[in-house]
């Protein structure tokens, strides 16, 4: 079995059939860090080599599926980072790539020629959801909870995977409000293939992973190539391309740059919290004067040192 840093894979004891990968950064609600992404593709890989595996389980340890992107590292930090850039003008190519190859690495689950159920419990959102919305299939608790927040400031999903799950009049109502919604709106809405009680979560997606494994690895292949293939005759990657670039926009336009002054000023816990309040996001001048005042801020902080 591959060693990884962010999460680990194995298959399954009572059927190796099934290969189970699981989000394993608990005390962070497996927040997506740096390694996350190429270990993520890289597990997937090795699942895809594996002629025992028919089918591999996505799923997260402890509480939740995944927070998103770990705003520690990526939102409240000062170091320069190609998606947090601190230097002006900003490179919006350097962003794009970065960027784009995380939305490949998430995006392995879906070009992966083995079906990919995620089991979601707790959250799966902002980034998290793009990890479960790039497996084919999505088995939900009642109780957990998916969405896409930072749509209100600071993020648009790159793998554009709403539109194509959902549908648009959807997919723009939670793009639109940055809402989650729980499992049983997901199945409603036929985001989610299944929604149980929490307590029977493992059972519905395990019988689910079981059926789908005595089905030949070739069939299962075909079946899944055809209606990828659909997707992509949609516009599937030409969405993600304009996704992509529009992610690094929201980070580096006023209103980004000033959710990320503010994550540096009060914690991300409190930027966060007002994104997610409703109250008016502060965007145009507003932002650009806030910025100021938390850069001034700031500024007398280090000369008082």
């Amino acid at each position: 079995m591959p060693d990884f840093e962010t999460l680990y894979i194995r298959k399954d004891a009572s059927n190796p059939r099934i290969a189970r990968l699981v989000l394993n950064r608990p005390e962070r609600l497996n927040a997506i860090g740096e390694a996350t992404p190429r270990e993520l593709r890289q597990a997937v890989e090795w699942a895809d080599a594996d002629d025992e595996v028919h089918v591999i389980v996505v799923e997260g340890a402890g509480k939740g599926f995944c927070g998103g992107y770990d705003l520690t590292v990526f939102g409240q930090g000062e170091v320069d980072h190609p998606c947090q850039q601190e230097r002006f003008p900003w490179d919006p190519m350097a962003d794009y790539a970065y960027m784009k190859r995380n939305t490949e690495d998430f995006m392995a689950l879906w070009r992966s020629p083995k079906p990919t159920i995620a089991k979601v419990h707790g959250h799966a959102v902002a980034g998290g959801s793009d990890i479960a919305l790039c497996c084919d299939l999505l088995v939900m608790a009642e109780d957990a909870r998916i969405g896409y927040m930072p749509t209100r400031v600071w993020g648009c999903p790159t793998t554009a995977m709403w539109t194509f799950r959902l549908g648009p009049t959807r997919a723009k109502q939670l793009m639109f409000t940055g809402d989650t919604i729980d499992g049983r709106t997901a199945a409603d809405w036929g985001l989610a293939n299944a929604c149980v009680p929490a307590a029977q979560l493992e059972e519905a997606t395990m019988q689910l992973a079981q059926r789908i494994a005595g089905v030949p690895r070739s069939h299962l292949a075909m079946h899944k190539l055809v209606v990828n293939q659909v997707m992509l005759a949609q516009g599937l990657e030409q969405s993600q391309q304009l996704a992509t670039v529009f992610d690094g926009i929201t980070r580096h336009n006023p209103e980004g740059l000033w959710f990320r002054r503010y994550a540096q000023a009060e914690g991300f816990k409190a930027a966060v919290q007002w994104r997610d309040s409703g109250q008016p996001i502060p965007e145009g001048e507003d932002a650009r004067a806030r910025i100021a005042e938390l850069d001034e801020r700031k500024r007398r902080g280090q000369q008082g040192q």
